[in-house]
């Protein structure tokens, strides 16, 4: 449980009061899971911002992991093969859950019911993990909207 600031590749956004830091390798789908998930939310009437993308602060008290935005970079999100797009963002925000773009081969039919990813260490959250290829954004948001964004923290 340490409040060392790190350096971690990711994309970070958060809906209504709920964190989602968006995992993976490089060119995995991140980012546009990401974008895709703050426009949807928007146009369900949610509330969601940008905190960073492909650089993400993550620091860890009592338990919280938080990311914050390097400053150089607010704002701004690169959508692969689009460019560099401006969103609405906010500097940081707690984090509950991390998101991992998979092709759908890969994925299990049924993930584990718990399934947590180590950060770094001391810093681990849970883990959900979406189809890039076998439902549209759309779908994706509304899978996890009725769990995930309506309750946490209000």
């Amino acid at each position: 449980m340490s409040a060392e600031r790190r350096n971690f590749h990711a994309t970070a956004i958060v809906v209504n009061r709920t964190g989602l830091l968006f995992v993976g390798a490089s060119g995995s789908g991140k980012s546009e899971l990401a974008f895709s998930f703050i426009t949807e939310a928007q146009r369900c009437g949610h509330h969601a911002a940008l905190v960073a993308d492909d650089q993400v602060f993550l620091t860890c008290r009592g338990g919280l992991v938080t990311a914050e935005r390097p400053e150089a970079i607010a704002g701004l999100i690169e959508l692969r093969g689009s460019g560099i797009v401006k969103v609405e963002s906010i500097a940081s925000a707690v984090m509950h859950y991390a998101i991992t773009p998979e092709l759908s081969p890969q994925m299990p039919r049924l993930p584990p019911e718990i399934e947590v990813v180590q950060l770094i260490p001391g810093m681990s959250l849970p883990l959900l993990r979406i189809p890039r290829d076998s439902i549209t954004p759309y779908g994706k948001f509304a899978a996890l909207a009725q769990n995930l964004f309506i309750t946490k923290g209000m």
